[in-house]
Parts: structure tokens; sequence; C-alpha cells
């Protein structure tokens, strides 16, 4: 007996309502597995690969009412995000490791989290 693969087939959407000069004033996402519902953002950084060009499309958009101190939040989060995603997908553990670092660093320079002291001195670590 042949068993026939099914696929199931998944949606995502963002709308962005822009102002008079294009700069976003809001954002709502819609996934089809939230059940209906929408959903609001005030950054979104969504990558796409193109395996035939061999390139990343990349879609950057934050809203103008986004503060300084959230960004530093978001980036802190989407590298340590990153460096998971990287590891999950490559069993890289040192790479991914130096993206932590990374990440920590930014953190502590940014005042998201506290200080370690792992970064004082002489840079070395």
């Amino acid at each position: 007996m042949t068993q026939i693969k099914t696929s199931k087939k998944e949606k995502f959407s963002v709308e962005v309502i822009m102002d008079e000069n294009l700069i976003p004033e809001e954002l709502e996402w819609h996934s089809s597995q939230g059940k209906g519902q929408s959903d609001k953002a005030s950054a979104a950084l969504i990558y796409l690969w193109n395996a035939k060009k061999n390139e990343t499309f990349s879609l950057d958009l934050w809203t103008k009412k986004m503060s300084v101190e959230e960004m530093n939040k978001m980036m802190f989060q989407t590298i340590m995000t990153l460096a998971n995603s990287y590891e999950k997908a490559t069993s890289e553990d040192q790479l991914a490791n130096a993206m932590r670092d990374f990440a920590e660093f930014f953190g502590e320079k940014t005042e998201i989290i506290p200080k370690s002291g792992k970064f004082d001195g002489d840079g070395k670590g």
C-alpha cells in the first residue's frame, strides 16, 4: 500500500501602516496558527534565504514610536535567538557561543543586562 504524503500550508502576513513619508506607524501581523487573531508589533526583522541567488532578502521595519531602549532589547534578544538557531541548525557550538558572547557584550553596553565584569579592562574578555 502506497502512502501519500500530505503537506500542510501555513500563512504569515504583516500589514504596515505608514505615514505620508512612508515611515511605519503601525505593524500588525497575523499567522494562520493564530486562530484568526492579529497582533500588533513595534518592529519586525524578516529574513528570507534565496538559494538560487545565494543571498538573503531582509526587511527591517520599526515604528517611529519605538524607543532606543526597546530597540536595544530587541537586538539583544534577536542576537541570542540567532545564536541558538545557528547552533541548532549546524551544531557549531563554538561559533554560536561567540555570538552569545557578543550578545552579552551588547547587552552590558546597552544596560539591558547587568555588568558581569567579563568585558571590563583590557578588552580581552
